[in-house]
């Protein structure tokens, strides 16, 4: 059968799977052109999930407090009927978008991601205006082309040289790196931390926080001044070119090699190189979720085009149109989209009183923990949850119900890194139910006739595929289509790729990026990314494979007394966590690193006790996680000295 993973990842694995003797096996579709042949480490370890014995079985219902895991089981019917009463009283008496529904990309099956805002568009309900992940980046890259849709990863054979730029692709995007060997590209990475794709490239140019922007427009100078640049390309197809030429000459290389810890000699050979040899930019979404983030790929972005890509960056790849199977066309009040990096206020201030949330774990996942925890316990918003397991989130909720898997059910999916759509059929059976039966047994029990709340995953798919002009049939058949590619064009005012943004001015930023230096009120910068085995919060319960260190630079270590192994405590305003430190040269001084979104229930803490929620305001509030400091002392126990 084919199944597809459905996990928040740039591969999106097509997968063989079989189901014998109440057991799930899983291999790599080896006809697959991206992921042919292998799955990740995760991917690998997915017949462990499914079968885990914590698998949620039947409706719980809070006995106790949120958080204290006072629960009792309770029928689908009861469970349903608790959830319909308190959507009706609720919007009877508070307006309909005092009810918020919160998604995110946990499953990103198109049926299970969509289909229940189905229901939630029919109830004119509030939405989250996701901005966790990527955001940033995606209005930065506006800003340049008009989108943030890149190069097709197959088009990589016809280049020679890959530059991952804050992206760990060794772990995150395991496919794409293999592909980038396979077609011989030389490889380099940029980025604060030696990581281990750092260590597997040719080149690595190891750069400060948040200098990103510096030391692209650092490079961009070079090429220009070098004359290395695809003239009649940027003559044709560049907007206002000589302004931005202009603008970079009053760059100082000096300062450039200051800033960025990089030497004057290793900017040049950057430009050098890139220019020779054309190089594609692969920008990943760690270092834009900061408060120089949008900046950042705003200057990055540039540089393809400086050298002649038409669109010489991989970012994203969302290429259907699945607005069918969310049926927004339902609603008969506006959307009321509340940011998603003011979730915590929402609730403060009493604009949400109904809280509906499935494929993601915000308790573990959402940045300043303690604030969004405080005031979930000090208002009266009901919650729902909807997962496979007794994760944070629904260990603080009203109801909770059991979740199936996507080896359970049908859905298809596409990749924001290459260009196919997967089939996913159903394989075994397992305890749960889907998103989308979830979705019309609560419109059943709401009283609600429409029949859009109620059609079928294949009618959905099957129109979802039809809009796009991609063959039921054949997907069907192989198990993966490619999505056909029209005829491209920069969606700028000016119809070009705009090095003076006009789309950025109108926001009230500057024509061009711009370095700004950012400080805390604690002395070391606190990055979080993500941890080899786990996707965000996911797996962390499961496969058991965690990393709760403390990694830092020797140096800033001996500044404090601290040894390797240490018990230490990290701190800053938001909060404070005890871990053990161990020392490393791949993290810089100045800098320290926690993994990221492990489950507080198991763990007893997670980094996001940490995070500041600031927001990128003007890249359209933005996530900041990687803007965060602390400080690290040695941990005494209590009565200890």
């Amino acid at each position: 059968m084919f199944s597809a993973c459905m996990r928040d990842c740039y591969d999106t694995c097509s997968i063989i799977s079989e189901f014998k003797n109440g057991r799930l096996t899983v291999r790599g579709n080896p006809e697959h052109p991206i992921t042919r042949g292998f799955l990740c480490p995760k991917g690998a370890l997915l017949p462990k999930w499914f079968h885990s014995k914590d698998r949620l079985k039947k409706p719980l219902i809070l006995e106790g407090k949120k958080g204290s895991g006072e629960f009792r089981e309770a029928s689908w019917k009861e469970a349903l009927n608790i959830i319909a009463e308190n959507i009706n009283s609720i919007i009877r008496e508070h307006g309909s978008y005092s009810v918020l529904v919160y998604k995110y990309a946990g499953d990103r099956g198109v049926v299970s991601y969509y289909f229940p805002m189905r229901l939630f568009h029919y109830l004119n309900a509030s939405t989250i205006d996701g901005a966790i992940c990527d955001r940033a980046g995606q209005e930065a890259l506006k800003d340049i082309y008009g989108t943030a849709v890149g190069i097709d990863p197959e088009k990589l054979r016809e280049n020679r040289l890959i530059v991952y730029w804050g992206i760990n692709a060794f772990w995150t995007n395991l496919h794409g790196f293999m592909l980038a060997k396979k077609y011989g590209l030389e490889i380099w990475t940029v980025d604060v931390v030696r990581t281990e794709t750092a260590k597997r490239s040719d080149k690595f140019f190891q750069i400060r926080p948040d200098t990103d922007v510096l030391f692209a427009l650092g490079v961009a100078k070079v090429i220009i001044e070098d004359g290395l640049y695809d003239k009649k390309f940027v003559r044709n197809k560049v907007y206002r070119f000589k302004e931005f030429m202009n603008y970079v000459k009053t760059l100082s290389l000096d300062y450039v090699a200051q800033e960025t810890g990089l030497s004057v000699e290793k900017i040049e050979e950057f430009a050098r190189e890139f220019a020779e040899k054309k190089g594609i930019i692969h920008i990943g979404y760690g270092f834009q979720r900061s408060l120089a983030g949008g900046e950042a790929v705003r200057a990055i972005a540039i540089l393809p085009a400086l050298v002649g890509h038409k669109f010489g960056f991989i970012y994203d790849m969302k290429t259907i149109d699945k607005s069918y199977a969310q049926a927004k066309f339902l609603r008969t009040k506006p959307e009321n989209r509340i940011p998603q990096m003011e979730l915590a206020e929402a609730i403060e201030d009493g604009k949400v009183k109904f809280l509906y949330i499935y494929n993601t774990n915000p308790l573990a996942s959402y940045p300043n923990q303690n604030r969004l925890r405080r005031a979930i316990k000090k208002s009266d918003v009901f919650i729902v949850t909807h997962d496979i397991f007794l994760t944070d989130t629904a260990l603080y909720s009203d109801v909770v119900l059991p979740a199936n898997t996507f080896f359970e059910r049908l859905d298809i999916v596409d990749s924001y890194y290459h260009r196919y759509v997967l089939l996913n059929e159903p394989v075994a059976k397992g305890p749960g139910k889907s998103n989308s039966e979830v979705t019309r047994l609560i419109a059943k029990a709401l009283v609600i006739k429409n029949r859009y709340l109620y059609e079928s995953d294949e009618a959905v798919i099957k129109r979802v595929l039809a809009d796009n002009g991609i063959s039921w049939e054949e997907l069907k058949k192989r198990g993966f289509v490619k999505i056909p590619e029209r005829p491209r064009k920069w969606n700028t005012p000016s119809g070009k790729i705009e090095f003076y943004s006009q789309r950025a001015v109108r926001r009230g930023l500057t024509p061009f990026p711009q370095y700004k230096k950012y400080s805390g009120n604690y002395p070391l910068r606190l990055l979080s990314p993500t941890h080899r085995m786990t996707i965000t919060s996911q797996y962390h319960n499961t496969h058991g494979m965690i990393d709760p260190y403390l990694y830092m630079n020797p140096k800033d270590a001996y500044e404090r007394g601290l040894k390797d192994g240490d018990k230490v405590k990290v701190f800053n305003e938001v909060g404070d966590i005890v871990t053990t430190v161990k020392l490393t040269e791949d993290v810089p001084q100045g800098v320290v690193l926690l993994y990221k979104a492990f489950w507080p229930s198991i763990l007893g803490w997670n980094v996001n006790f940490l995070t500041t929620d600031k927001k990128v305001e003007k890249y359209g509030k933005g996530s900041a996680f990687h803007s965060t400091w602390v400080e690290v002392t040695r941990y005494s126990e209590p009565g200890e000295g």
